[in-house]
């Protein structure tokens, strides 16, 4: 059974966030709100909990995960970053958009799209995000909570706690967040393509 934790909306508790980190850090698998919608997250080195993530989402190895970081300091230790990229992240950080580049070395093999070798990157506007990844340390690898067959992302922590109550080891109830996913701009080629449009506004990068 799922562990529900209930955060303030603007001033999530210490003692809450430091024991969803404790969860994480053993192997959890998590549901937790962001700027866009409610995801999973677990352990950036835990395969164990990753592969659990794709059997919830009912997804193969080609399934694009997500690191979600605190800041682009973060960002910088997992993606190659030019000068030119560093500059459209830091003016749409944080924010509802994911920046897919060439992944690092210190990204684990199997994290990175198995042909490409590149990762998706995001940094949430969200005091619980923030919050929860301020108290790991490091990113959360992340997917949207999409279920099998559903056409939106779950946006209620009760029926995320009904429909995944033994899928789960904690839910993260931050309220209501949206349904909308992010934004999902390729910057790993030579000019940024459009791969979803979501709750970030494309405009800015001239689609």
């Amino acid at each position: 059974m799922s562990q529900f934790f209930t955060l303030h909306p603007t001033h999530p508790e210490a003692r809450l966030i430091k024991r969803a980190a404790e969860i994480v850090r053993g192997g959890g698998v998590i549901a937790y709100p962001t700027d866009s919608c409610y995801a999973l997250g677990c352990h950036i080195g835990d395969k164990t909990a990753m592969e659990r993530i794709r059997k919830i989402r009912d997804v193969d190895e080609r399934h694009h995960f997500t690191l979600v970081c605190r800041d682009l300091s973060e960002i910088g230790t997992f993606a190659k970053v030019n000068n030119a990229q560093y500059r459209l992240l830091k003016a749409h950080t944080p924010g509802s958009y994911t920046f897919i580049l060439q992944a690092t070395r210190e990204l684990p093999r199997r994290i990175a799209h198995p042909k490409r070798a590149t990762i998706g990157v995001r940094v949430p506007e969200h005091v619980a995000a923030l919050a929860l990844l301020t108290e790991i340390n490091e990113p959360l690898l992340s997917s949207t909570l999409m279920l099998p067959n559903e056409v939106e992302p779950l946006n209620d922590a009760d029926e995320i706690r009904r429909k995944l109550n033994h899928q789960v080891d904690l839910i993260l109830d931050g309220g209501a967040c949206g349904v909308m996913p992010t934004t999902v701009i390729d910057l790993s080629g030579d000019e940024p393509i459009l791969v979803r449009q979501g709750k970030g506004d494309s405009t800015v990068f001239g689609f």
